[in-house]
């Protein structure tokens, strides 16, 4: 917004000029001294659906920089300027983009506020208690990661650069991976598996091999256990591309076979995992957990074809589940369910959970299975399964068949 200098200027605007410089000479003092917390900008006149902005002091490199996070209705963004450049888009947005501005700083906080006649109003009170110095960002504090950003096979991957920096467009991946071991981290102290001589960890339908890599590291790496890690893929160009990633990085105990979950032979799994694996291919994959006996199953179910048209409609709930994205969700539930508690009736403990997707896909649910460390009565689960069998119609499930005809040979 320009001004006219001189004379001509009326009194309105010149205290709207005075309370604006003042405003944003408070907020450069404070930026320069090191005493700027954050400033909230509210109520925006543009466009977009944007909520507010807010304006954080940050030390990134070594040279302090300012964090401007847009708040927007369905997601944040955040970008980060120089100090000169930052205050530069700062008197921009106050003049032109919002109508009021909140600074918080160690001695004082000041609110600049445009009214609906047009008038900049400033008031600024002192803090009754100095408040501490503020921390300059995330950045400086010590973020818990999982796995170690400057970890080579990331780079083979394209999640990070040379300089092992984060790839923009690769950051979803980095945050699926972390939540991935975070969640494998946490099943694993639940066992024995940390002081174990050797163990094996199967990974059907590894693609590109992502979490595949990530458990290799985890196991590896982090706990330093002699562990043989193979992930299995139906596509052989993905498998012959793992494989060379894995050798050109010189990764010992890591392999990548050509199959499916159906057919792979394999004896002493300690961690079976399986995500997005097609309708029955996750209880096939579950069936192998259970029958090679591994202390974890991991599995992300997708497609539950199998159960669906078999539902009978209980008349109470007919008005509910004639939609057919209601019944899909229904029938997803009760065959989750049902591996779920065929887990617990085989000697496991379950939770199943919302997990980060993989895939950028509402597919993103967890069913995760510890195998306990003491046998107990199973009769009351199999009559829970049995019920909710009867109450849908429902004459076969896939894995409760595989572990049937198992208890048959």
């Amino acid at each position: 917004m320009n001004y006219k200098l001189g004379n001509s200027l009326s009194t309105v605007q010149k205290i709207k000029r005075d309370n604006e410089q003042k405003f944003q000479q408070i907020l450069t003092d404070s930026i320069t001294n090191g005493s700027f917390v954050r400033l909230v900008l509210g109520k925006y006149q543009g466009t977009e659906p944007l909520l507010r902005l807010e304006i954080s002091p940050l030390l990134l490199k070594e040279q302090l920089q300012l964090r401007f996070l847009s708040e927007y209705t369905t997601n944040h963004i955040t970008k980060n300027f120089s100090v000169s450049a930052g205050i530069d888009q700062l008197k921009h947005l106050m003049t032109d983009s919002f109508k009021q501005a909140h600074l918080f700083t160690t001695k004082q906080q000041c609110q600049l506020s445009i009214s609906k006649k047009g008038k900049y109003l400033l008031h600024c009170q002192r803090t009754e208690q100095t408040q501490a110095t503020p921390l300059l960002s995330e950045h400086n504090r010590q973020k818990q990661r999982y796995v170690e950003q400057s970890r080579p096979f990331l780079t083979a991957l394209g999640v990070t650069d040379q300089q092992g920096q984060i790839i923009p467009a690769m950051s979803n991946k980095w945050k699926q991976i972390n939540k991935f071991i975070e969640i494998l981290q946490a099943a694993v102290k639940e066992t024995e598996l940390l002081s174990a001589q050797q163990l094996h960890v199967a990974d059907f339908g590894s693609g590109k091999a992502y979490l595949t890599f990530a458990m290799h590291d985890y196991f590896c790496h982090t706990l330093g256990l002699d562990a043989q890690i193979t992930g299995v893929e139906l596509r052989q160009n993905l498998v012959n591309l793992c494989n060379d990633t894995a050798k050109a990085i010189q990764l010992k105990g890591l392999q990548f076979e050509q199959g499916d979950v159906k057919h792979f032979k394999a004896k002493g799994i300690n961690v079976m995992v399986a995500l997005h694996a097609c309708d029955v291919a996750t209880d096939y994959a579950i069936h192998m957990g259970i029958r090679t006996g591994a202390e974890i199953i991991m599995c992300s179910p997708c497609c539950h074809k199998e159960i669906r048209p078999q539902i009978s409609l209980p008349v109470v709930m007919a008005p509910m589940l004639k939609h057919g994205i209601h019944l899909g969700q229904e029938a997803e539930m009760v065959t989750d369910s049902l591996r779920a508690l065929l887990l617990e009736a085989h000697g496991y403990q379950t939770k199943v959970f919302e997990f980060i997707s993989l895939e950028h896909t509402s597919k993103n649910k967890m069913i995760l299975a510890i195998k306990r460390k003491t046998a107990r009565d199973n009769s009351a689960v199999l009559k829970q399964i049995a019920a909710i069998k009867q109450f849908y119609g429902i004459d076969q499930h896939c894995l409760e068949q595989l572990l049937q005809a198992e208890s048959t040979e």
